[in-house]
């Protein structure tokens, strides 16, 4: 079982910035479809970015939220800008293994998921 773990999340005000990474056990992000979700209290988890060999965004975080990987690291991060309260929320690394054709944000398709890294926007 390839293991995902998260970390860099936190308490930030309004208006500010964090970047979140997300370690893989193993060298697959080259290979796999890599995405970021979230979760906030009481809704259903929502896409946020997704990576392969192209990029792709949740309507709610296009422009401020940039989504990049180091393979050499095997790590993925999510740079978020211009953060907002209804960013608030528990964010997920999650991965697959498929071609660049078959990444998507298909929840069901995700098998490996990290532990979570919780952020929280508030004034």
């Amino acid at each position: 079982q390839v293991h995902l773990t998260e970390s860099g999340g936190g308490s930030v005000l309004p208006g500010g910035s964090l970047t979140l990474s997300c370690v893989v056990q193993e060298d697959i992000i080259s290979r796999y479809c890599m995405a970021w979700f979230r979760q906030a209290p009481g809704k259903e988890r929502e896409a946020v970015a997704l990576l392969h060999r192209y990029v792709a965004y949740g309507d709610s975080v296009k422009g401020r939220f940039t989504i990049s990987k180091v393979n050499a690291n095997n790590t993925l991060y999510l740079q978020m800008n211009s953060l907002k309260a209804e960013d608030t929320a528990m964010y997920f690394c999650a991965a697959f293994r498929a071609g660049s054709e078959l990444c998507s944000f298909r929840q069901g398709a995700f098998n490996l998921w990290g532990q979570g890294t919780q952020v929280t926007v508030s004034s």
